[in-house]
């Protein structure tokens, strides 16, 4: 393979959503710390809530991203040291012209029926994202480096004009638009994982529910889904790396409640708590830190709300700007999250940009939010505030959320006279009403999936599956455009920060916080990696004797 590292872009980071990862009773550990006697090692971990869905190519949220990291595996995998490595395939060309790369699937991938993993499983998956028919692919847009991915998707092109080809069992052939930096960091990504092809076309229900059609090719397979409660996974006996793996099972309880999660922990039930499949409860924040056993590591993920343009008075741009200035983000991070987050003045994180310590706006600027408020009233042809049409804080289920709101709702009250309701919602509903544009100003986190600007920004076309704020810019769209042929590294910097200034200007996204990895575990867990992109893998985890 063509040296991976030089291709990596320097210091993968990450954002995220949220977690609480577990394990079990002291009783039933035993010598193998978790589950029940003969089980072997048995890891249990709660998840924040129920996974919106668990098909690769429709993914719309982090929690579902945790729990099908484990049981599928791209061409590539993030390895410990935060680099691409090899993973299904076995090899890697890259064209000079870093155009066309050519994957080798290695003979002894299978999947957890048997049945052999095939260059022709991964051109099915992703021409599957890519078919126009296929409407809920939310994250397509990962996708859309590969040549007429873009085009098929929009039904401008056949789909088998797209740049992925099957040129044999063994054989994957993809070809790009533009040279992409980043690109063995996608294929380590979820949407570009393969699925069975010979079971989708029979059972195009295949991923609701675990049974002999939820077949797999990761670490682990899905050997029990009880919806609202619990997924269980099995060690595959069948993955290629098998005997790295040494758990042989994990339950994923899911618990909404990040009290009920910690008490669990602290009873001996759950063996790691915190990011990123849940959150710890404020208090014991604040607890740990004092016991010296709280982790907090940076990540490059954004905690924001989404401004839906679409509903007034949120079309107005003033209005939006109002509301992002009148925020007090140092009175959150310090008051109310209290684990080493940083108040976020820009739409990518300081870890990747570390210009953006400073950001692009001042935090807390009562006298200019009240200056944009009295324009946009104006321009909407109101007389005063009272006039505006109500406004609601939609968010999931989450004691740290409520409270952030709260506050939010608040300071809008008492610095703009602007009351907005709070809605709270389970985790699934809350994705599928932005999705489908029910909601005015939305609670979600950017992730940086991979720590590159432009891939950030990407999320912020009027077509790609992640924009949920309905906004457009074309002069944005035409920066992006530009900065994927740049070959000129100080120049494709110059143009990408033109973009943000522009998004951060017009404000569909309302930064609030820099997201920190906060965590938790018993001594006797062993090797879980918490990547620098922010989710978690258990391939290498092991729970010692206690």
């Amino acid at each position: 393979m063509k040296n991976i590292k030089k291709v990596v872009f320097q210091g993968l980071i990450v954002f995220v959503l949220i977690v609480v990862l577990s394990a079990c009773s002291d009783e039933s550990k035993n010598s193998n710390s978790g589950g029940d006697e003969g089980d072997g090692q048995v890891l249990n971990m709660p998840l924040g809530s129920e996974p919106a869905e668990l098909h690769p190519g429709q993914i719309s949220e982090n929690l579902s991203v945790d729990v099908l990291t484990q049981v599928f595996e791209g061409l590539t995998r993030i390895n410990q040291d935060g680099e691409p490595e090899e993973a299904i395939a076995s090899e890697i060309d890259i064209s000079d012209d870093k155009l066309v790369y050519t994957f080798t699937i290695r003979e002894d991938a299978n999947w957890s029926n048997g049945d052999p993993v095939t260059a022709e499983d991964f051109e099915y998956a992703w021409k599957h994202v890519l078919d126009p028919d296929n409407a809920h692919t939310p994250k397509v847009d990962r996708l859309y480096p590969v040549k007429n991915a873009f085009e098929a998707k929009a039904g401008e092109v056949s789909i088998d004009e797209v740049g992925v080809v099957a040129e044999d069992e063994n054989t994957l052939v993809v070809e790009l638009e533009s040279p992409v930096e980043y690109f063995l960091q996608l294929t380590a990504n979820p949407v570009l994982f393969p699925i069975h092809k010979g079971i989708s076309e029979e059972n195009p229900d295949w991923f609701l529910d675990a049974g002999e059609d939820y077949v797999s090719n990761g670490p682990f397979t899905l050997s029990e889904w009880d919806h609202q409660s619990k997924i269980e996974l099995e060690k595959n006996d069948e993955y290629w790396d098998s005997d790295t793996v040494q758990l042989d099972k994990v339950n994923f309880f899911i618990v909404e409640d990040n009290n009920t999660a910690f008490n669990m922990y602290q009873s001996g039930d759950l063996d790691y708590v915190g990011d990123p499949t849940g959150t710890l409860p404020l208090e014991a924040v604040s607890s740990l830190d004092s016991e010296g056993t709280l982790n907090s590591d940076e990540k490059a993920g954004i905690y924001y709300y989404l401004l839906n343009v679409d509903k007034e008075p949120l079309n107005n741009k003033n209005i939006r700007k109002a509301l992002a200035l009148a925020v007090n983000r140092e009175e959150i991070t310090t008051s109310i999250i209290k684990g080493g987050e940083t108040p976020a003045l820009s739409l990518v994180a300081p870890a990747v940009w570390s210009e953006n310590e400073e950001g692009y706006f001042k935090d807390g600027d009562i006298d200019a939010a009240k200056e944009y408020l009295e324009k946009g009233i104006e321009e909407l042809g109101y007389s005063d505030v009272s006039e505006l049409p109500s406004m609601a804080i939609q968010y999931n289920t989450s004691e740290s959320h409520a409270t952030v709101a709260q506050a939010i709702q608040d300071m809008w009250k008492n610095n703009l006279g602007i009351d907005v309701e709070l809605e709270n919602m389970e985790f699934a509903v809350h994705i599928d009403a932005m999705d489908e544009g029910d909601f005015q100003i939305g609670r979600f986190g950017q992730s940086a999936e991979v720590a590159d600007p432009l891939f950030i920004l990407e999320a912020y076309r009027q077509n790609s599956g992640y924009n949920f704020t309905n906004w457009s810019n074309e002069e944005f769209i035409s920066l992006l455009d530009e900065a994927k042929f740049s070959i000129d590294s100080d120049e494709r910097y110059e143009i990408l920060r033109e973009a943000e200034e522009i998004i951060m200007d017009e404000m569909p996204v309302l930064p609030i916080y820099v997201y920190k990895t906060v965590y938790t575990h018993k001594d006797y867990v062993e090797n879980i990696d918490i990547t620098d992109l922010g989710f978690v893998q258990l391939k290498w985890a092991n729970v010692s004797d206690k």
